[in-house]
């Protein structure tokens, strides 16, 4: 590491740690660090969630997922976003010090190496080069260009290897030493290496049999990149798994010892009390297992962090102060969250039926029509507009349902009633039924919401069931069920997150069963409105009907739990097929988290639109591409794949010997890398090189002639492939290079010209432990994915002597 910390800034950091008493340092390795008032040092937090918008403090502009934006394809776009973000973080930060702090914990860079994954929509792609393209402009705006003071902080997490949720604590990813050094590295090196992120995160599960909270890659690499001081912050309750849930060390002064040892400054640990991690790194000392240079290595790098925040300075130095709580959901970050949704929307198939033309009448159908959907680390939505409202405020006519089955719930000749009020209560049987609509989110998973009021059911903490939750949240979700049908056709309702079934007691009331108690009460099924059947009544009734399909992302997919498949919910694709048999002018709008394997819809309808969940505006973002006011400008970042067949074992991390991601991927994917259609259509020529031989180091100019030869304005994303043709080991079958964005007019032709960085066609090579350049030929392929190649060159590429391979690499590949 380069420290590039001013010998003034070097001096004042001095003079604290001189000045502060060993208890006052360890106070300031918690999270919520302890203000030392003797010396004017304020209290501060790390930890501000800052994904896709300020998340948890109230309402916030909320962006489309981090997936969504990565979609655009767009690092301007993305960067513009950081600095809405950041902004809103210090106009509450303004508002509310004591609670919010300007360490940011975003963004998240593990690359997407299996759609699987339920943290899916927090990441950016299966490709590290475009993830470091893309999280860097992200960290760029959330730090901000002053050239001293940083707007926020933010945080790469989570370092490494982490891809799955199933037992995260306890798995550990085994990482070979090109898996690592090629794949897993790149993407938390680029925003680290460009000083966009001054601090990272380490991550639950263990690294080749090592907690990543003890792994010698902190140190060894993440901090060896960097410019300045690197902040390490602990996952909530990791440091504390150390002796627990992992067994790696015999206690937890062992392992908080161990942990700050090997580069963790901050503990994130107990909430806000930091009594427990005070204690036991005290004693840890007094065992002999820290010594006082290790903790003042910690507070040094806490202390830098802070000072570059402004957080030691008197607030009219602050070149933030003049931001106030007005910018947050002000109109212009409306307006850019509108524009972030335009281009996040990818058109994965059209045989012509889009965008929609003479005000049809619209049928605007399935579970996404009127909501949207926040997930774990969204904001509070200050608005929403949902589809159906952003295309009934452009259209004369039209209708919408949800497809959902409505129903009721009898016990023997009693019915299951629950309060028509807006606060809901405790569901009982009564004489007289409350309907219920039936939402499947996949897995045989549903939740149900009461048609009285509008609320879901859940359960209580002493396991009640009432009608008085928004829908399926929270860390631990309890309104979701599966009906198990008996023999007689009445079914046993299981609570999922109890893995109980709901009984009914003495009184009459709805509970979850208590320990100890197998049977359930047999619910019999009145069906008063067929979801599918109506929808399709509806579809039958319109010029064009849009189905609105996807996944609810508090459930089957997020923090805590993995998907099993990638298949649709069962009940949203027979209404799709039953929509579509009654209206074959369908189109199919997918809003997820995540892809999924849509090969019935690919086959058979004219039209496929996918968006991650928008945010705020998705509603308006989506009636403007439909209608065709903006293109669908979104490119996919990852893979989409025909059947989870495709997919290795969730738990192999080796990319390389799995043929994994499109890198290595050999079968037909149901979408390539990189795949988006566009309203037009472009045509590709004059490929040119500027060298066809070059020494390694050199940068290689691609330029390819790119002409919009459709009827209308269009967007293109132009983009840069290799492979190396021969090699001593095992090499990608494609990779990302490079790529441009670009605006055409009918008939306009530009030359696009795409940069070659010769340095970064290595490999890394373990008996050298460097990376490698080797002497060969390397196809150059350009094109609208990594699939839809149009032009095809080549460039040969002299390898350095081996001596000089890690030095030549290192020069020309940061970014």
């Amino acid at each position: 590491m380069t420290d590039r910390t001013t010998p003034c800034a070097r001096d004042r950091i001095d003079d604290l740690l001189a000045r502060l008493t060993l208890s006052e340092k360890i106070g300031l390795l918690h999270q919520w660090q302890a203000a030392v008032p003797r010396l004017d040092l304020p209290a501060f937090r790390t930890g501000t969630e800052a994904l896709h918008g300020v998340a948890w403090l109230g309402p916030a502009t909320v962006f489309p997922q981090a997936i969504g934006l990565a979609s655009s394809w767009n690092p301007e776009l993305v960067r513009a976003v950081g600095v809405a973000v950041g902004s809103e973080v210090r106009a509450k930060h303004h508002a509310d010090p004591g609670r919010v702090g300007l360490n940011v914990w975003a963004p998240v860079v593990n690359p997407l190496r299996d759609p699987r994954w339920g943290r899916n929509e927090e990441g950016w792609s299966e490709d590290p080069w475009l993830i470091g393209r893309l999280a860097t402009a992200y960290a760029e705006g959330l730090r901000g260009d002053h050239p001293e003071r940083l707007r926020t902080a933010p945080t790469v997490k989570h370092f490494l290897g982490y891809n799955n949720e199933t037992d995260r604590a306890t798995t550990s990813s085994d990482l070979p030493p090109r898996v690592l050094h090629e794949y897993e590295l790149p993407a938390f090196r680029a925003p680290i290496a460009a000083g966009a992120a001054v601090a990272a995160m380490a991550s639950y599960n263990l690294v080749d049999g090592v907690p990543a909270h003890l792994s010698p890659l902190i140190d060894g690499e993440l901090r060896r990149w960097a410019p300045d001081e690197v902040m390490v912050v602990g996952d909530a309750g990791a440091v504390t798994n150390i002796a627990e849930a992992q067994g790696h060390l015999a206690d937890h002064v062992s392992g908080y010892a161990a942990a700050l040892r090997a580069g963790i400054d901050s503990f994130t640990e107990d909430d806000a009390d930091s009594t427990p991690t005070r204690e036991r790194l005290t004693e840890a000392l007094r065992r002999g297992l820290l010594a006082t240079s290790d903790v003042d290595r910690a507070v040094r790098r806490i202390l830098s962090v802070r000072l570059r925040l402004g957080d030691l300075d008197p607030p009219h130095t602050d070149p933030y102060a003049g931001t106030g709580t007005e910018v947050v959901d002000c109109p212009a970050h409306r307006e850019l969250a509108r524009e972030a949704a335009r281009q996040s929307f990818v058109l994965l198939g059209n045989t012509g039926l889009l965008p929609l033309t003479c005000g049809p009448r619209l049928a605007v159908l399935g579970p996404q029509a009127d909501v949207v959907h926040q997930d774990w680390y969204s904001g509070t939505l200050p608005y929403a507009v949902t589809a159906y409202e952003g295309l009934a405020g452009r259209l004369p006519e039209v209708t919408t349902h949800p497809g959902t089955d409505r129903i009721a719930l009898r016990v023997g000749d009693r019915y299951v009633r629950c309060p028509e009020g807006t606060a809901g209560g405790p569901l009982t049987v009564d004489a007289e039924a409350t309907w219920f609509d039936v939402y499947d989110w996949g897995h045989d998973t549903v939740a149900l919401r009461a048609v009285s009021n509008g609320r879901h059911v859940g359960a209580t903490d002493d396991g009640g069931l009432v009608n008085d939750r928004a829908g399926p949240g929270g860390w631990v979700v309890r309104e979701t069920f599966q009906f198990d049908p008996l023999p007689d056709g009445t079914v046993l309702l299981r609570h999922l997150d109890t893995d109980r079934y709901v009984t009914v007691d003495d009184e009459g009331r709805l509970r979850v069963a208590g320990h100890g108690t197998s049977a359930g009460t047999p619910f019999g099924i009145d069906l008063v409105v067929d979801g599918v059947a109506q929808a399709a009544a509806l579809a039958a009734a319109a010029d064009v009907a849009v189905v609105t399909l996807g996944n609810h992302p508090m459930v089957n997919g997020r923090e805590t739990e993995d998907r099993v498949d990638l298949a649709l919910p069962a009940r949203q694709e027979a209404m799709l097929r039953a929509v579509h048999a009654a209206n074959p002018r369908t189109v199919l709008v997918v809003t997820s988290s995540y892809p999924y394997a849509l090969g019935w819809a690919r086959e058979h309808l004219p039209a496929l639109l996918w968006s991650s969940h928008g945010g705020q505006e998705h509603g308006s973002a989506l009636a403007d591409v439909l209608l065709g006011d903006a293109e669908p400008g979104g490119r996919l970042t990852q893979t989409w794949y025909a059947d989870a067949a495709d997919l290795p074992d969730l738990l192999d991390y080796d990319v390389i010997g799995a043929d994994a991601t499109y890198l290595y991927f050999r079968g037909e994917p149901l979408y390539p890398f990189g795949h988006g259609h566009s309203y037009t259509s472009f045509d590709y020529s004059d490929l040119s090189l500027s060298a066809a031989t070059v020494s390694v180091g050199e940068e290689v100019e691609v330029r390819v002639d790119v002409t919009n030869t459709g009827d209308r304005v269009g967007e293109e994303v132009v983009q840069l492939y290799t492979r190396q043709r021969r090699s001593r080991v095992k090499q990608p079958l494609r990779q990302l290079r490079d790529f441009a964005r670009l605006l055409l007019a009918p008939g306009e032709r530009r030359t696009v010209t795409l940069r070659l960085r010769t340095g970064e066609l290595g490999w890394w090579d373990t008996d050298q432990g460097a990376h490698v350049v080797e002497d060969a030929t390397h196809t150059v392929l350009v094109g609208r994915s990594a699939a839809d190649v149009r032009l095809v060159g080549a460039v040969t590429v002299r390898g350095p002597a081996a001596g000089r391979a890690a030095r030549l690499h290192s020069a020309s590949g940061a970014r």
